[in-house]
């Protein structure tokens, strides 16, 4: 593959196949890693995709955690756990690096947000003074927000610019006219020098037109367009035939 325009604060990521244990094993033995040489990235979005336990989580938390952030989610300098359920997968990859330093990042895990918050108000409540953690996510308490409301908080307002962000599924608790305002502000953000990485199941937000996308299969990692993914052609096929596809599911079979 083509190499990718220097810009981008991250590169690729590269499987160090010669240290790998064994490949019988997790995370190893899924096809994705077991297929996994150099995957180039783009300067402005990657994104991951595929079906469910294909690997795209563990892929994406590897790449994070080489990098430096916590794997629960948050910026560099959150280090808090809840529980230590990441994989060995980072100590075997290589982080090709750009020639630029990003001077914000943050990795946002939507299955560990609620732990993130709560980390934010206890450092909060333990500092002496001066200006609070939660201020940078708007002022007001994540966890006085509803889901969706807390995850755009931290879009909108956590997101500052030259930085390069990790998004694990931020899909999970966005409305589509949200994921919508998403893209808006991930544009936003690219013209300042941005550069993001996503896993995601959302058509919507796999849409963003300047941007690679990986799809992770049973055989491995191919590079698609928006309409090759399972995710785009099996929401228009519903779309398209929703009576009949709800007749075929919904059948009652003697």
């Amino acid at each position: 593959m083509k190499e990718l325009h220097p810009a981008a604060y991250l590169r690729s990521i590269q499987l160090l196949r010669d240290h790998v244990p064994s490949f019988d094993r997790f995370p190893f033995q899924l096809s994705a890693i077991r297929e996994l040489d150099q995957l180039q990235l783009h300067p402005k979005v990657t994104y991951i995709v595929g079906e469910n336990g294909m690997g795209k989580s563990t892929l994406l938390e590897a790449l994070a955690v080489a990098w430096g952030f916590n794997p629960e989610g948050g910026s560099l300098n959150f280090s808090f756990s809840t529980y230590a359920s990441h994989s060995e997968l980072h100590r075997y990859i290589r982080l090709v690096r750009g020639v630029r330093k990003p001077k914000d990042g943050f990795f946002f895990r939507a299955e560990s947000y609620y732990n993130l918050a709560s980390n934010i108000e206890e450092l909060d409540r333990e500092s002496a003074g001066g200006t609070k953690i939660i201020d940078s996510f708007g002022g007001r308490s994540l966890h006085e927000q509803s889901h969706g409301e807390s995850f755009f908080s931290a879009f909108m307002y956590r997101l500052r610019g030259n930085g390069l962000y990790v998004m694990d599924e931020p899909e999970a608790a966005l409305s589509p006219f949200r994921q919508l305002s998403m893209l808006s502000r991930m544009h936003e953000l690219i013209r300042n020098h941005s550069q993001f990485i996503i896993s995601t199941h959302s058509p919507i937000l796999m849409a963003y037109p300047d941007a690679i996308i990986y799809q992770l299969t049973s055989s491995g990692i191919e590079q698609v367009s928006l309409e090759e993914t399972d995710h785009f052609i099996l929401t228009r096929q519903f779309l398209n035939n929703r009576h009949r596809m709800l007749k075929e599911l919904l059948r009652d079979d003697d």
